[in-house]
């Protein structure tokens, strides 16, 4: 079994750690000239704070709203970065731990009692943000890209997962993967998720019932058996 722990709106959180007032309130970093928006609160996109926007076409909107703003500080960013991973790896072992980028990493929980995850997975979550300020979510399967697609339904619906989602029931995995467009899949880009539109395959439910043949010979080879292995229960991957 997998888990990944992912900071929410981490840029954003990193600053509200030294801003407590600003916790439950519109934030949104941006980058280095000031130009774009690069990460936003939960608030902020209720507002309609756009990612990825340029600053200037926000501006009404945030200041009307009295969003706060911060100039990205990633030396801040990648301390904070050090002490969640640092964190996790106490918390887990650190041989457990992969880190897979600056607000993200994988652990192995496969020696944990199944019956347990979503608890340990509650503390774990517990756990980094009294340590550090940090919010996470924490989604848990029996591979990393369905790891990747449970951390997705735990930070898509806050208040009802609690930010966990632990997806190891038959039933419930063929029910998430039908709902799950091709297109959120980890490791499917724009240009594949048009391919698979076009050969009439939308969900990662249909995804997974190809077969490995097919995705060697239309998916490039080893990359596309590596996707089709990692919504698999049964899979390294």
């Amino acid at each position: 079994m997998k888990a990944i722990v992912d900071c929410n709106s981490f840029y954003c959180s990193c600053e509200r750690v030294f801003r407590p007032e600003l916790f439950k309130k519109p934030v949104v970093v941006l980058s280095n000239n000031d130009g774009c928006i690069i990460s936003r609160s939960d608030e902020a996109k209720i507002l309609g704070v756009e990612m990825a926007g340029p600053f200037f076409m926000a501006k009404d909107l945030i200041e009307r709203h009295g969003v706060a703003t911060f100039s990205s500080n990633y030396n801040l960013y990648g301390d904070m970065s050090r002490r969640v991973m640092d964190t996790l790896k106490i918390l887990a072992g650190e041989k457990n731990v992969e880190v897979y980028s600056v607000d993200e990493a994988f652990l192995d929980v496969s020696k944990l009692d199944k019956n347990l995850l979503s608890e340990h997975a509650f503390e774990l979550r517990k756990r980094v943000e009294q340590w550090t300020g940090v919010s996470v979510s924490v989604g848990i399967a029996p591979t990393k890209t369905l790891a990747k697609i449970a951390n997705h339904l735990a930070k898509k619906n806050k208040a009802a997962t609690n930010c966990v989602y632990t997806l190891t029931d038959d039933d419930n995995m063929e029910k998430v993967l039908k709902t799950t467009p091709v297109h959120e899949l980890w490791g499917v880009g724009r240009a594949y998720a048009q391919k698979l539109v076009d050969w009439k395959i939308t969900n990662a439910w249909q995804l997974r019932n190809m077969t490995e043949d097919w995705a060697h010979e239309r998916m490039g080879g080893v990359v596309g058996v590596r996707l089709i292995k990692g919504i698999k229960r049964n899979s390294m991957y």
